[in-house]
């Protein structure tokens, strides 16, 4: 016979926290056990880039108790016109390391681990061990896939926002579909950022709007974008929402039952 879970462990607020918090603890969503939910959680952002910047700014202020931040990148002049975690002083320094400082004084009561180096399938699983959930901002198909199958492996959430030009997406994956349902194989003629072009405010708008996913995972408040893909046009203002069909030949996620 399955044992009942206990119930989580409840957490304790200064008067701090709960005048920073007030406008959340408000909300009849999330309340006093949703920000106990969220001081409790444990975030990795994978990509520190264009995504990453926003969404970790967001999480730190929402109160997420624990961000880890994986990059091996470094600062670049060309970064700060969508990153705004950085400033022209930081050019050359660490992605994480900068990332971690800002996010630190933004809101001292969330603790940021830092990982300055590339994901690697091997070391997605390692971390997802750690984390609750997974938001990946990355360009890059093959750490896409990666924390994809970590995520899946682990039975952890993966929150997932792409961009590019004036267009960005955003989808939740848990159990089926997957990411590799929605991109089955790595495409021959990627687009990447650097070679398209973007629209700074885009990676706000798109890291947000992460950001706002992993928040509602987090608190069970609304309906997030499980199986779903919200498609967003800078140009015209306008989205939509496609559900992603799961593929029963996926090596990732076949043999796993539907999402909730």
């Amino acid at each position: 016979m399955t044992q009942p879970s206990a119930p989580p462990v409840p957490v304790r607020f200064s008067d701090e926290e709960v005048e920073r918090y007030a406008r959340q603890l408000v909300l009849s969503e999330i309340g006093g056990p949703g920000q106990q939910a969220l001081k409790r959680a444990r975030v990795l952002i994978v990509g520190m880039g264009g995504v990453g910047n926003p969404a970790a700014l967001y999480l730190a202020a929402a109160g997420v108790g624990t961000l880890g931040l994986i990059d091996d990148d470094t600062v670049a002049l060309s970064n700060l016109q969508r990153q705004i975690a950085f400033t022209a002083a930081d050019a050359g320094r660490s992605k994480v390391e900068t990332g971690a400082a800002r996010l630190t004084a933004l809101n001292p009561h969330v603790a940021v681990e830092t990982f300055n180096q590339r994901l690697t399938p091997d070391s997605a699983a390692a971390l997802m061990r750690d984390f609750d959930l997974a938001l990946d901002g990355t360009d890059d198909f093959e750490t896409r896939l990666a924390v994809n199958a970590a995520c899946m492996a682990a039975g952890k959430p993966l929150v997932s926002g792409a961009l590019g030009r004036w267009s960005g997406q955003v989808a939740v994956f848990e159990a089926r579909p997957c990411y590799q349902c929605l991109v089955p194989e790595i495409p021959p003629d990627a687009e990447t950022c650097a070679r398209v072009g973007v629209v700074g405010a885009l990676a706000g708008v798109i890291g947000a709007m992460a950001a706002l996913e992993a928040i509602k995972l987090i608190t069970g408040a609304g309906e997030p974008l499980r199986g779903r893909l919200m498609l967003y046009d800078g140009l015209a203002g306008a989205s939509r929402v496609a559900r992603i069909a799961a593929d029963p030949a996926c090596p990732t996620c076949g043999s796993r039952p539907p999402s909730p």
